[in-house]
């Protein structure tokens, strides 16, 4: 039988790191039932409540977790958040709001890092003095002076790449720079994306739906056009926990919505909806080299039709983008020009 039975946490999660790992995996011992809160206004940039929510329920499913931004609060509650700064009373009453609101049941313990935790347990305690013989909640202090793990959310907000080792793999991906690469067949874009990871000393993902048309040796049926978005964004999902600063990725959903008209004059729904996945930077190789036939491509001028139809779709969807001219060597120095210091030269 564990220490309590409903255990609270809450907390900013901006973002969320070991330290707060280590706070939330001691009340998953202690507790039957742990909830954890998540509130703030204004949020920081790339910490917004959608991220959060994602964090907390991919490394945490046995909790309850309810992470709340302005929106959701004025809807269910026609209330907003407290502002940063609201002071300490202001804050915890707002907590206690919710846990009536959300959960109304006994609260035994609060866990937290701070000296603070205790008075916020002990106002806590004003919403269950109806319940007869109901203790006190209780505080439960976790690694004040951060020797455990000597980290702060503030110090990581400040340079979350050279701290990263503070971070889960599936936190850190989220800041990592998704870099695509779209193009006509023999346009350079396998090549760029290959050597752009070595330089950069990162990851990127190669073209799923060529590795299939291989496997099945150039025969697709309508329905692998799905499968090879899905696959290709799941390969995404996992190098991106594996990257540093940026992942560069060969062709998009968009590539594979193209192909799925011009093989069956067709695509399937969630294949349309999948080809608007948003990307940090997108970059267009032009077909300005001789092309080069592999036994796998089309030849008869579908390079430059396929180009064309990359400028017209970008433009008509509003994607910004950066158009690659010259030799592999011209292309991956400018991509590198935009990005920044290069990290590993190969």
């Amino acid at each position: 039988m564990k220490r309590f039975r409903n255990g609270l946490i809450v907390g900013k999660f901006s973002p969320l790191h070991r330290g707060h790992e280590l706070i939330v995996n001691r009340a998953l011992d202690e507790c039957e039932t742990l909830y954890i809160f998540s509130y703030y206004t204004p949020e920081f940039a790339g910490c917004e409540a959608h991220r959060r929510e994602y964090w907390l329920k991919t490394l945490f499913p046995a909790a309850e977790i309810f992470v709340l931004d302005e929106d959701y609060v004025q809807k269910r509650f026609n209330v907003g958040l407290p502002r940063d700064g609201a002071g300490d009373l202001a804050e915890r009453r707002f907590v206690g709001f919710l846990w009536t609101n959300l959960v109304n049941e006994p609260l035994d313990a609060v866990f937290t890092s701070e000296h603070y935790g205790a008075g916020y347990a002990d106002e806590m305690s004003r919403y269950f003095a109806h319940y007869t013989d109901f203790p006190p909640v209780r505080h439960v202090l976790v690694d004040l002076d951060r020797r455990e793990i000597p980290i702060s959310a503030t110090r990581i907000r400040a340079d979350v790449h050279g701290l990263k080792e503070f971070l889960a793999p599936v936190v850190y991906a989220s800041f990592v720079e998704r870099i695509c690469f779209l193009g006509g067949e023999s346009s350079g874009k396998s090549t760029l994306t290959a050597r752009l990871a070595r330089e950069f000393g990162t990851e990127f993902v190669p073209e799923y739906g060529r590795t299939l048309s291989e496997e099945k040796n150039n025969v697709l049926e309508y329905e692998d056009l799905l499968r090879i978005a899905k696959t290709h964004i799941a390969d995404e999902e996992r190098l991106a926990q594996t990257a540093d600063r940026y992942l560069f990725i060969d062709t998009t959903p968009l590539t594979t919505l193209y192909y799925s008209h011009h093989l069956f004059g067709k695509a399937d729904p969630e294949l349309f909806w999948l080809s608007h996945r948003r990307y940090d930077r997108t970059f267009l190789c032009a077909p300005d080299f001789p092309f080069v036939q592999d036994g796998w491509r089309e030849d008869g001028g579908f390079r430059e039709r396929q180009h064309e139809w990359y400028l017209e779709t970008l433009a008509a969807r509003a994607i910004p983008y950066t158009l690659l001219e010259g030799d592999p060597a011209a292309r991956a120095a400018t991509v590198a020009k935009l990005l920044g210091t290069v990290k590993v030269i190969v």
